[in-house]
């Protein structure tokens, strides 16, 4: 696993190691990153990585010119990763990284506004639509801001919230999603 572009490219990045991770891989990451560019802007966004694993998305946007992230990951292991991957690639000031629960950092998150929120669930868990709600309901999605998740193939994502639209793209087994508010 490596940054892709950006004033960090070429960095690697560690990868955890077993079974409770899924990292993105780099083709995913890619595609991700390219359809995000043809979306939004990237520089100077705020951004908000949930389930962050090894912290890969959420590097990547800094990479590319994002202002800041928050770092949101459960698992103590994947915790320590994402610090030591922050540190490893240089990035300090701009980036902060919590151990808890996504639904309680979601809620310690309300009325702070993010331009790009990564979710990357375990597949299995079927969090996908708690995970929109929790964002509406906490109000954390800039006015122009767009929730990317990944997710299974066989999961699709058919009711996004109201007022939203959805992209999803398969690509073998993974699906990508991008919802972005109608206008």
């Amino acid at each position: 696993m490596r940054v892709i572009a950006g004033k960090y490219k070429g960095k690697t990045l560690f990868s955890p190691e077993g079974n409770t991770t899924r990292p993105t891989t780099d083709k995913i990451k890619e595609t991700v990153f390219n359809i995000l560019f043809s979306k939004t802007e990237m520089t100077g966004a705020v951004i908000l990585d949930l389930f962050a694993g090894s912290g890969a998305l959420g590097i990547e946007a800094l990479s590319r010119g994002a202002k800041r992230a928050i770092f949101i990951e459960k698992d103590r292991y994947a915790y320590r990763l994402v610090r030591e991957n922050l540190r490893h690639v240089g990035i300090n000031g701009e980036a902060e990284v919590y151990c808890t629960d996504f639904t309680v950092a979601l809620k310690k998150l309300s009325g702070k506004k993010f331009d790009i929120i990564f979710c990357d669930p375990p597949y299995a868990a079927g969090y996908e639509q708690q995970i929109l709600q929790l964002i509406q309901k906490y109000d954390i999605l800039s006015e122009d801001g767009i929730i990317f998740i990944e997710h299974s193939s066989e999961n699709k994502l058919q009711n996004p919230p109201n007022g939203f639209i959805i992209d999803t793209r398969e690509c073998g087994n993974t699906a990508i999603s991008f919802l972005q508010r109608s206008k």
